[in-house]
């Protein structure tokens, strides 16, 4: 007899960074039992029955194996246990008990059948499919053992996903890192419908404020570097896949609740005290699944609510480049000077947030089953808005930004043969999102004004946040179906999905002033500040009526999407081998206003979109057991996707004739007329109200913002190779690599500057303006080489029968981009972005480059009390700090003749890097002290920079960061039979408590550090000035330093 469920299905997953390999069958909401039933004789056991039982329910699906033995069943609830029965008429019977199904993991049943005469019935107790095998790509899959047990402090699937070693959490954001990838190019899929910002705005992935959806509903999820089925698409970094849980024949459930204070936050990094105020934080919730018709239609729900704090970080002040004392001064000038209370530095504010879930399940009968998810998500935080090392904001220009989502899903999945099954989804997503000043009502603009060690205060509301609301719905269908022919495997579908989208984001509609350091004359911009000399002010709104909501974008774009798979199943070598093409095809009847005037000067139209654009993206994967204990993937295959939907709104919402913007520079503020006879700050000078108030509608001619006409969708090539082998002692290894080579990568170019032909003597391009314009933004593909990565990853895993159970993974990355493309706002992408020439930055580290990082689990569980477990969960994480680069400070702001040093005016002002020069270098003069000469060659060599040269982008490195959490839970009694209590607490960040100087987290400064001014003299030299050494420091992440810890109960039954 021989019975084969592989040693790497039996493996147990035992935590999951093991699954830094494995795992990936399309954006699958099930998983699937196959394999392969023989004879005695190793002859197909054609026409055996199958009976597979899902025992929570008592569902039953049955099927026949092929002419070659072959069986597949599809459409299975992840989770269980399964119990499934191998009856044959002419050979003994097979049993398999306990299988437990993985999203994306088909569950492999091999079995050679005895004779009758020999034995009537063989039962094999199954176990979890290991985390990392079950396919073709580089992939990891997390259960609801890990959901429980993980040291879980935010109640975010991030704090689960993070174990594995390519996919960091940059905890100061909540951003989610996939092997070097922009963030905002992944994507988040729930039941099979994508969750994931669809706009583009947020830094965490999600389109609310948190996780869109209860922790406690999720069974299982999924995350995917390259999964080379055709049906995953709409990213290139990695999809996150969660699937919610079902009701069964038994009513289960569980109420949680957990609270934190003050007094369970460390207050001390690195020997400096941090005020965490006064403030407590509670969660609470419940879930529960019952039967309404046994057998036949279950429900589950959720209800999470969180009533919380956000904390503040004042990173400017930490580094140096701005003291309490230049804040103080700035809050006594803003007061006495322009009558307008600044605020003050709050070390927290209150949030809420609040999740609902309801899900149906129908066994319609044997051959059909169908679900309905309903999701409702609430919940608003408060953002400092600009903050960064050399950067302070004031209470006054903090925003509330709140998101109500809502969607709804409905699937059905039928067997109309043993040959031929399909799933039809259609979904609904609707997102009201709104971000409005704390002070909104106060009318006054946004200040910004440069200190001496050269930071930059903020005050009076965000010039971003004057004029934002969003609202925007999704809707998906997806129709499929699986044809089984011998070894074949054959899937084709249709996947549709549309976006609908509200945008009104009208910048500066009540002003922004900039007050700069003027180092000829030594003073600084809280001098300007108070002497009423503003730099610039700047002021948009919409044409003739000064209304910002008549400059709202409104439009809607589908994208359809075709595919076919086929997949081979060897006969003579337990292997498989997929071949499929995914058609992607971008449909739109919308286009932005023609503006004449753009056309004529640049000789395309600004009614470009991505109506028309398609990709054919070709894939091949293949999976192979080479013995019971190994098993190797490999596979290639083209992605696009996740590129934010917020760039195309921009050439609606910038069209040049209804959204007008103006600039002045060097005002005297309290010698200039503003609107209504008002005061600066309050009321903007009448002279620049009144350009766009005599704006003609339709025949302005303001800056704008342009889809390429030539644009493609930008794409990625994957080429991944890994293997998962289990020792005879059940040590679980595994190892992949990963490389993706970047293709038509987006890119934004102001068109409306051009190569003067000059050069620098260190080889930078002097630009100049086409007609004296500037900021305007073309949406573009990078020509020639867009960047490539390469992601080499190791994990070795066990679990032990004493209880002990352990992880540790390794990634190395190296990831290369042109345009990190960090922002929603289009001027924003061609600014953030260190470089010397603007229009062609070339390839250099990615921002999202994280080169080393280790992750560790532990785990213990053991009875001290009978019958009551003690659990205590270990998760650790070591990793090399994001990178950052050396700039010149103020180099792309104008003077008052608009011009620059290198001719680029953009809103950053100090993204050239910095040249390093030689110790008596002939092309460097200095406008400086002799002990500022030495505090900067100092500061070169202390950094290690090579002299005669531009410093390299992303050339630095922050410091490792190292943290360990940890969560111990313990069981208590329940009140009856099968019901059982839990008490645990939960410290993140415990290297921090343990020792103030570890688990800090430290970042360099946003886009480069200023280092030092420079202009040309008649000679071609640069002239430095100003050096700024508080800015080559990096700036502690406060709030993801400090420990914390939460405790709580939890009631399951």
């Amino acid at each position: 007899m021989k019975t084969q469920i592989r040693k790497t299905a039996l493996s147990l997953a035992i935590a999951a960074c093991v699954g830094v390999s494995g795992a990936a069958i399309a954006n699958e909401t099930t998983s699937a039992i196959k394999g392969q039933i023989t004879g005695p004789n190793g002859n197909p056991a054609a026409g055996t029955k199958i009976t597979i039982l899902h025992v929570p329910s008592g569902s039953v699906k049955t099927t026949e194996t092929n002419d070659a033995g072959y069986f597949t069943a599809k459409g299975l609830r992840v989770g269980g246990p399964y119990r499934v029965v191998v009856d044959s008429d002419t050979y003994a019977d097979q049993e398999f008990n306990n299988i437990i199904l993985n999203i994306g993991n088909d569950y492999p049943v091999n079995a050679s059948l005895e004779n009758i005469s020999n034995i009537e019935q063989i039962v094999v107790t199954g176990a979890p499919i290991s985390a990392m095998s079950g396919g073709t790509g580089p992939a990891s899959t997390f259960t609801l053992t890990d959901l429980e047990n993980q040291p879980a402090i935010n109640r975010d699937l991030k704090d689960i996903i993070r174990i594995d070693p390519r996919i960091t959490i940059d905890d100061s954001r909540g951003s989610i890192n996939c092997g070097g990838g922009n963030p905002r190019y992944n994507s988040l899929t729930l039941d099979g419908v994508r969750m994931n910002d669809n706009f583009g705005l947020s830094s965490n992935g999600y389109p609310t404020i948190r996780a869109p959806f209860s922790f406690d509903s999720i069974e299982q999820v999924s995350a995917e570097l390259a999964p080379f089925d055709v049906q995953y698409g709409g990213f290139t970094s990695c999809n996150i896949n969660a699937v919610t849980k079902s009701g069964g024949n038994d009513v289960h459930g569980g109420v949680f609740f957990d609270y934190t204070n003050d007094s369970m936050k460390g207050d001390e990094i690195e020997g400096n005290e941090v005020d965490n105020g006064n403030y407590t934080e509670k969660r609470y919730g419940f879930n529960v699944g019952l039967p309404l018709v046994e057998d036949t239609l279950f429900l589950f729900t959720s209800y999470e609510k969180l009533e919380g704090v956000r904390q503040f970080n004042y990173d400017g002040l930490s580094s140096g480049s701005v003291t309490a004392d230049d804040v103080s001064r700035i809050q006594s000038i803003s007061q006495s000077v322009y009558g307008y209370d600044a605020g003050g530095m709050p070390s927290s504010m209150p949030v809420e947030d609040e999740k609902i879930l309801v899900k149906l399940d129908w066994n319609i009968n044997e051959d059909h089953r169908a679900n309905l998810i309903y999701n409702y998500n609430d919940g608003n935080t408060i953002s400092q808005s600009d903050t960064g090392s050399s950067r302070v904001s004031l209470s006054n220009h903090f925003y509330n930004q709140s998101a109500e989502f809502t969607s709804i899903i409905g699937s059905v999945y039928s067997d109309w043969s043993d040959d031929f099954s399909t799933e039809i989804r259609l979904g609904k997503s609707e997102l009201d999102a709104t971000v409005q000043s704390l002070d909104a009502a106060s009318s006054f603009g946004e200040m910004q004004i440069r200190t001496d060690n050269g930071g930059t205060v903020f005050i009076g509301p965000d010039d971003s946040r004057q004029s934002n609301d969003l609202d925007y719905d999704t809707t998906t269908f997806k129709v499929a179906g699986t044809y089984y022919l011998d070894q074949h495997t054959i899937t084709a579908g249709y996947e549709y999905e549309e976006l609908s989208v509200f945008n009104l984001f009208v910048q500066h509609t009540e002003g922004e002033w900039r007050f700069f350091n003027d180092n000829d004359a030594g003073t600084s911009g809280i001098d300007a500040f108070e002497a009423g000399i503003a730099d610039r002010i700047y002021y948009n709104n919409a044409a003739g009526t000064n209304d910002p909501n008549d400059a709202a974008a409104s439009f809607s774009y589908a994208q359809h999407t075709f595919y076919v798979q086929d997949e081979y199943a060897f006969t003579d070598l337990d292997a498989t081998i997929q071949f499929g093409l995914r058609y992607d095809k971008y449909t739109s009847d919308d286009v932005p206003n023609f503006n004449q005037n753009f056309t004529n000067r640049y000789g395309f139209s600004n009614q470009s979109t991505f109506d028309g654009i398609d990709l054919l993206q070709p894939r091949v994967g293949f999976q192979w057991y080479a013995t019971d204990e190994l098993e190797v993937r490999a596979g290639l295959g083209l992605f696009s996707g996740g590129n934010p939907n917020v760039w195309l709104s921009n050439s609606y919402s910038n069209d040049g004739i209804t959204n007008i913007s103006t600039q002045f520079r060097g005002v005297d503020l309290f010698n200039t007329a503003n609107v209504n006879g008002g005061t600066p700050g309050f009321d903007v000078p009448q002279g620049m109200f009144d350009i766009v108030a005599n704006t003609e509608i339709g025949v302005g001619d303001a800056t704008v913002n342009a889809v390429d006409p030539d644009f493609e969708i930008p794409s990625e090539w994957k080429y991944s190779l890994g293997a998962t082998y289990t020792t005879e002692d059940e040590y679980v290894i595994s190892v992949d690599y990963l490389y993706s080579k970047k293709k038509d990568a987006a890119l934004m170019r102001d068109i409306a500057l051009q190569d003067s032909g000059e050069t620098t003597f260190d080889g930078r391009p002097i630009y100049e303006s086409i007609e004296g314009r500037s900021n305007e933004y073309l949406l573009t593909n990078v020509s020639g080489d867009s960047g490539d990565s390469s992601v080499i990853s190791a994990a070795v895993s066990k679990m032990f029968d004493n209880g002990i159970n352990f992880s540790f993974g390794y990634a190395y990355t190296d990831a290369d981009d042109v345009n990190p493309m960090t922002s929603s706002v289009a001027g924003s992408n061609y600014g953030n972005i260190a470089l010397t020439n603007p229009g062609n930055p070339g390839v250099a580290s990615s921002d999202y480059e994280i080169p080393h990082r280790f992750t560790m689990t532990l785990g213990y569980k053991y009875e001290f009390v009978d019958g009551f477990e003690t659990r205590f969960n270990l998760y650790g994480e070591a990793y090399k700090g994001l990178p950052y680069s050396f700039t010149f400070d103020g180099s792309d702001n104008t003077d008052a003749n608009r011009n620059t040093t290198f001719g680029d005016n953009n809103w950053n002002g100090n993204r050239q890097l910095m040249y390093v020069p030689l110790e008596n270098d002939p092309n460097v003069v200095y406008n400086m002290s002799a002990d500022e000469i030495n505090e900067f060659n100092d500061f070169i060599a202390s950094e290690g920079l090579k002299r005669g040269e531009i410093a390299g982008r992303n050339q630095q490195n922050s410091d490792w960061f190292v943290k360990f959490n940890l969560k111990v839970t313990q069981e208590l009694p329940g009140f009856m039979e099968g019901h059982k209590g839990e008490a645990f607490f939960v410290i993140d960040n415990l290297t921090n408590m343990l020792n103030d100087d570890w688990g800090v987290l430290k970042k360099g400064p946003f886009v480069g550090a200023s280092m030092i001014s420079t202009s040309i003299d008649d000679q071609g030299r640069y002239v430095y000035s100003g050096f700024n050494g508080n800015n080559a420091n990096t700036s502690v992440q406060t709030g993801a330093s400090l420990w914390e810890m939460r405790v709580g109960v939890r009631y399951t039954f």
